[in-house]
């Protein structure tokens, strides 16, 4: 970590996915800011609260929770703000990037994709808008991803689902901004997690990938943890209905 942020000291921070991949890498950033973090998972996360508490002395709070079950998603999100105050920052960061052919598309597949991707996404905002403006202002940080941008093949509703997401930012940064609500989109590139390596990652796919990346190095998890912390901050105080591309040098925007 080479920057603090002392307005993180305590804040209310909630993070789907946030105990493994990417979002056990923003998870530990926001812990050593000061940050009262509570995230949710599928799985059982209980070693990573272990691990974090031990190395920061700052337990995060575990839910456990598909996020395709709203009622759940919103229940966790009210339990994250009766134990560390109303939520000042969201990160939807999990999302589910199975591979698929659109002929394989059938009509349960389409709406668990979108119930994942981009429903969760919606319900998310909806849900911490009012305490946000009850704290008065805060920070919504969606993830997407350039595979959009990209145009890439093998997975048609995550890239539409990301698609969507970023109409959704602009919409919502237009809606909230009268409260200091700001709603701003990350896009990663590939961010080679253990899921990533051990599902998707091949010799010649990451070579190909390599060759449009500027910068020569892989990315790992902890590569968008500065770009999240800079979002959430009032380092980025004027910023909203933007996406921050953290890709080493694939698409270009603008």
């Amino acid at each position: 970590m080479t920057a603090t942020f002392p307005e993180f000291k305590s804040a209310s921070v909630y993070i789907t996915g946030g105990g493994n991949g990417i979002g056990a890498a923003l998870s530990e950033g926001f812990l050593a800011q000061g940050a009262r973090v509570a995230f949710v998972g599928r799985s059982d996360c209980t070693e990573f609260c272990d691990a974090m508490e031990e190395k920061h002395g700052n337990r995060p709070h575990f839910m456990q929770c598909d996020i395709t079950d709203i009622a759940r998603l919103k229940a966790t999100m009210d339990e994250a703000c009766e134990r560390h105050g109303p939520i000042t920052t969201l990160i939807n960061n999990a999302a589910n990037d199975k591979r698929h052919s659109t002929g394989e598309i059938t009509e349960d597949f389409y709406t668990w994709m979108m119930d994942i991707n981009f429903k969760a996404y919606v319900f998310a905002c909806q849900h911490a808008a009012p305490m946000m403006a009850q704290a008065g202002g805060g920070s919504i940080i969606n993830f997407t991803s350039i595979s959009y941008m990209m145009g890439n093949a093998g997975y048609p509703l995550y890239t539409s689902a990301n698609s969507a997401i970023n109409g959704l930012t602009r919409s919502l940064a237009r809606e909230f901004g009268p409260k200091r609500i700001r709603v701003n989109a990350l896009a990663p590139g590939w961010v080679l997690t253990q899921k990533q390596k051990d599902m998707w990652v091949t010799e010649e796919g990451l070579a190909a990938h390599m060759e449009r990346q500027c910068l020569p190095d892989t990315l790992d998890p902890v590569d968008i943890v500065g770009g999240v912390l800079f979002l959430a901050s009032n380092l980025s105080r004027a910023m909203t209905g933007q996406a921050l591309v953290i890709d080493g040098g694939v698409v270009v925007t603008g």
